[in-house]
């Protein structure tokens, strides 16, 4: 009876001190109560090494989930399950990343020749069967300045790119070519992009004819006709350009060219592609892969 009566008075002095306590660090008492009262864990040296094995992965790879993670570690030799990783993912901040807004760079108010989506009917095996192009922008301190690339669909592997501050034919022709230079192809490759202006020019074109690489273009207003080529340029944006500050051309084309072809290409995993990097995936095939 004496606790009983000790408990009933001492409960409404620890409301009235959770109340005082919300109120100054501006939370709710049953807030501050739920955090008092949460499970705690054990922190075991084990405990220690495997969040700094995930650490080291997040610090890497910026926008990585816990998928990917437990992927690389397993890759790394770390045996440990999606749950754990998650858990402290969480218990160390590691799950946040701020998205902006992804700008669409097309001009398809012209006159030019329009040619149908033949890639959404394509049934990929190999590389070098599609190919997917797209373009976006990257804004410096006080210009934007562009970005073209050329993507093998089947690999996910970023195979020509140019960067430059006009946003003419010139710039998609760039990374054309090094596409063109970089690989060996079989008749049928295709070659898909948006209905934009560049795309649709006379002169990038007629490359792609002289070639013989049959053109594809997204219908209107379909933005997943491109899907492939734009979640590249989602990844770069993320992964890459939103955790930099830039300020010249010269300090961005050195920036990418290591995203692109020291991590992209052979660094980063991709579910598609059963969480290989593109270069270890095309290694993996009979078929020769470069020129």
């Amino acid at each position: 009876m004496e606790l009983l009566t000790k408990e009933i008075v001492e409960r409404p002095a620890a409301e009235r001190a959770l109340k005082s306590l919300g109120e100054v660090v501006g939370l709710s008492r049953s807030t501050i109560s739920r955090r008092l009262h949460a499970p705690t864990y054990a922190t075991t040296s084990n405990e220690l090494e495997l969040r700094a094995h995930i650490q080291s992965v997040a610090l890497e790879m910026r926008s990585y989930g816990y998928r990917p993670i437990t992927k690389e570690l397993h890759r790394r030799g770390v045996n440990i399950n999606h749950k754990l990783v998650l858990r402290l993912m969480r218990t160390d901040n590691l799950l946040c990343l701020r998205r902006r807004a992804f700008v669409n760079t097309t001009d398809s108010n012209h006159k030019l020749t329009i040619y149908p989506n033949l890639a959404r009917d394509l049934l990929l095996s190999n590389i070098n069967q599609l190919w997917v192009a797209d373009i976006t922008y990257i804004r410096l301190r006080r210009e934007f300045i562009y970005l073209a690339v050329v993507l093998d669909a089947y690999s996910r592997c970023c195979i020509g790119w140019a960067l430059a501050r006009y946003l003419d034919v010139r710039l998609p022709l760039a990374a054309l070519q090094l596409a063109l230079q970089s690989r060996s192809w079989q008749p049928g490759l295709m070659h898909h992009s948006d209905r934009g202006v560049q795309y649709a020019s006379l002169e990038y074109v007629a490359v792609l004819q002289q070639n013989n690489i049959q053109i594809s273009m997204s219908r209107p207003g379909n933005p997943y006709d491109n899907a492939k080529a734009e979640r590249f340029m989602r990844t770069l944006k993320y992964e890459e350009v939103y955790m930099n500050d830039y300020d010249t051309l010269a300090e961005v084309r050195t920036s990418i060219q290591h995203f692109i072809e020291a991590v992209y290409n052979r660094k980063r995993l991709h579910s598609a592609i059963g969480y290989l990097p593109p270069a270890e995936f095309e290694a993996s095939l009979s078929t020769p892969l470069w020129s």
